[in-house]
């Protein structure tokens, strides 16, 4: 294992503050009554710092119906979800004229513990949000933007932070079955013991997908909680448990489909798979004491993956093939603390919040190799990492006339890398540190409507192999480090309006900047550094809910995505989602026939530089239908109800198959939509 100082030994805990709420107007009591946010649809007047913050709760998480566990991710406005691979990889994100890839720049938590990797075998990012169930998930919080000073790595574009039901409001059976030999099974209760409550939940799935060698994804999920307290004060301990295993159907050359040598739901790769588990101990305590609140989330886990691909079959090895495994074993900690005051400045209703973040990644073998038929022929490279960071922070709001209100923020990180590499000259240790100031003023309310003006400082970390590599693990030429931490800029201004009754409409104008494009390419074991980069955008929302049975929602977002300092034909950047529209209807009561219809569309995209060649359009549709009685919820999911053709993905490179000239093809390279398919659940809900 890579060696550390002792002040990292001794420093096991890591810190994430809450997000702040601005304080009451003048005249109102200090002591609030908590505000119990119900869905997108809420009034958040005098309660959000921006117009792209919002909460969506387990009802609307609930209401979807999802081919994959990440498209549940789709409920934040503007985020697109896909896939290039099978089954339990992490799902691909685009937001903000980004591709997130696996999550880079878009930050997701669970009760305060991050699901990022940072130095991941496939990727810096890496979010699978597989290990999640989504009936023990009360709702989640999401944000946009490097605006809040809560909010540190990987979360440029913005973010989403789940939370746990403390205790499950009924328990509940659940057996799901489905084309393509689809089936889940779900049990979980609650029970009152002791001082506290203890809840109990597990989750099995299993399914082939259309592919012509079967996906044989299965996963198993444990959750174990026990609660005391009450929403104010408490004290939790959550143990959760997941592992996948699959067979892995990659994105296929376009030219290998029109040619008829591999169907679309085949591929030239047969022997792909993956495996990962995730554990983790959560504690999570808060005390609200007058006018004072301290929180403090405390976690700690394991992880592992073994992933096996071949995106370019025989291009690099035309004897063996070109398939590579990507191994990550890690043990991870951190903690969250922060301390929350609320008092008057004079008659100025003020918040003050500070906080302590630290966090550490601890890898005991992160590698790269060479296979064929899933045999290692190779060692591309090997590492042990350790890294950390520590980090403080504090943010102020003062309520200062009644009709605006100001906010400022400070956050201070410190990272220290340490690798040992399998090649000496790319180990090495490195310490590094940044400081991002965040600013935030909201006018108004004037007729049931704010202004926002947001803007701020965020950064990313690069992966630690490629802040201390000297030597290309292949080539053996020698390469320059990329710069641990890179900067980003942003800046919003958004309304949010409830004139309309029954209407919650909120829009904003944003800019976002990147001092660089730098990232690690994990596929081959090098880093690439990318010029800057400049986005901008609008995105536009409107929830209407007239009756609770009804709910009309629709979202739109619009990227400009450029390199720059580079030529003008050479400044598209790939992936970049210009595009995007998302809407949904809901009808049906607690009690009866029920029924959700959502579509999604995105624009094609630039895959290369020069914006000449394109990705397709996407338009989604998907249904649910079903009836709620007694104890009973019995609903029919239909996914891709228009039968659609489309692809989850495309990329732009040059691969070999065989009889192809040494040099290689560049094609599109895609990962096809599954088709129309339905699928049955059957749910029975228990209370004490």
């Amino acid at each position: 294992m890579a060696h550390r100082p002792f002040l990292l030994i001794t420093t096991c805990f890591t810190f994430t503050a809450p997000a702040q709420q601005f304080p009451p107007a003048p005249g109102d009591a200090v002591e609030l009554e908590p505000i119990i946010v119900t869905g997108k649809a809420e009034d958040l007047l005098g309660i959000a710092r921006s117009a792209t913050k919002g909460q969506a709760n387990n009802g609307e998480l609930s209401q979807r119906p999802f081919l994959r566990r990440g498209e549940l991710l789709e409920v934040v406005p503007g985020v697109i979800v896909t896939q290039h691979a099978g089954g339990g990889k992490a799902n691909q994100y685009f937001l903000r004229g980004y591709n997130l890839d696996h999550g880079t720049d878009f930050g997701i938590s669970l009760d305060g513990m991050p699901v990022n990797f940072r130095t991941h075998a496939h990727g810096q990012g890496y979010s699978d949000l597989n290990f999640l169930v989504p009936e023990f998930v009360e709702g989640l919080d999401y944000f946009k933007g490097p605006y809040f000073a809560e909010l540190g790595d990987l979360s440029s574009t913005g973010g989403a932070s789940y939370r746990l039901f403390h205790e499950l409001p009924q328990g509940i059976a659940s057996f799901s079955f489905g084309e393509n030999e689809y089936y889940r099974a779900l049990l979980g209760d609650s029970w009152k013991v002791g001082d506290g409550t203890l809840t109990l939940g597990g989750e099995f799935s299993e399914e082939n997908g259309p592919w012509e060698i079967p996906d044989n994804y299965q996963r198993w999920n444990g959750f174990v909680r026990y609660h005391t307290g009450d929403e104010d004060n408490y004290f939790d301990v959550t143990a959760l448990g997941y592992r996948g295993t699959w067979h892995s159907t990659d994105q296929i050359p376009l030219r290998a489909i029109q040619s008829g040598q591999v169907d679309r739901f085949s591929s030239p790769q047969t022997t792909d798979t993956g495996e990962t588990s995730r554990y983790s101990l959560q504690l999570n305590w808060q005390q609200k004491d007058g006018n004072t609140t301290t929180k403090l989330d405390v976690w700690g886990g394991y992880y592992d993956l073994d992933l096996f691909s071949d995106f370019t079959y025989f291009l690099d090895d035309p004897l063996r093939g070109d398939q590579f495994e990507q191994f990550d074993k890690r043990f991870f900690t951190g903690a969250n603390l922060t301390r929350e005051w609320r008092y008057d400045i004079g008659k100025l209703a003020s918040t003050t919040t500070a906080g302590l973040q630290t966090r550490m990644d601890m890898m005991d073998g992160i590698g790269l190799y060479k296979t064929k038929r899933r045999e290692r022929i190779g060692t591309v490279r090997e590492d042990d990492i350790f890294e950390g960071s520590y980090s403080l922070l504090v943010d102020h709001g003062t309520q200062l006339t009644p009709w605006l209100r100001a906010g400022a923020g400070l956050r201070g990180d410190l990272f220290y890398f340490d690798v040992a590499s399998d090649r000496a000259a790319n180990s090495g240790t490195d310490w590094a540190g940044i400081a991002s100031p965040k600013a935030q003023l909201v006018f108004g309310p004037w007729a049931e409507t704010e202004i926002y003006l947001n803007g701020g400082l965020g950064f990313h970390s690069n992966d630690a192999r490629g802040v201390t590599i000297s030597r290309d693990p292949v080539s053996g030429e020698r390469v320059d480090p990329v710069d641990p931490l890179v900067r980003t800029k942003g800046a919003e201004i958004g309304v949010r309006s409830n004139a309309v009754p029954d209407l919650t409409f909120t829009a904003a104008l944003w800019v976002l900047d990147s001092d660089s494009e730098f990232v690690y390419v994990g596929d081959a074991g090098r880093t690439e550094a990318g010029p800057g980069s400049h986005r901008y955008g609008v995105e536009l929302s409107a929830y209407y809910r007239p009756t609770t049975w009804f709910t009309l929602d629709g979202e739109y977002a619009w990227s400009h995505a450029r390199f720059e300092d580079v030529p003008g034909d050479e400044s598209y950047i790939p992936g970049a989602v210009e595009h995007m529209l998302s809407a949904g209807l809901t009808v049906g009561q607690e009690k009866g026939v029920y029924s959700s219809l959502r579509a999604r569309y995105f624009s094609p995209r630039p895959l290369e530089e020069s914006g000449r060649v394109e990705s397709k359009a996407g338009f989604q549709v998907n249904a649910r239908l079903g009836y709620k009685w007694k104890n009973w919820d019995v609903a029919v999911d239909c996914l891709n109800l228009l039968d659609r053709g489309d692809n989850d993905i495309e990329y732009y490179y040059e691969s070999r198959l065989p009889g192809e000239p040494a040099a290689g093809v560049a094609d599109i390279h895609l990962h096809p939509v599954e088709p129309r398919q339905f699928r049955v659940s059957a749910t029975y809900r228990w209370w004490e």
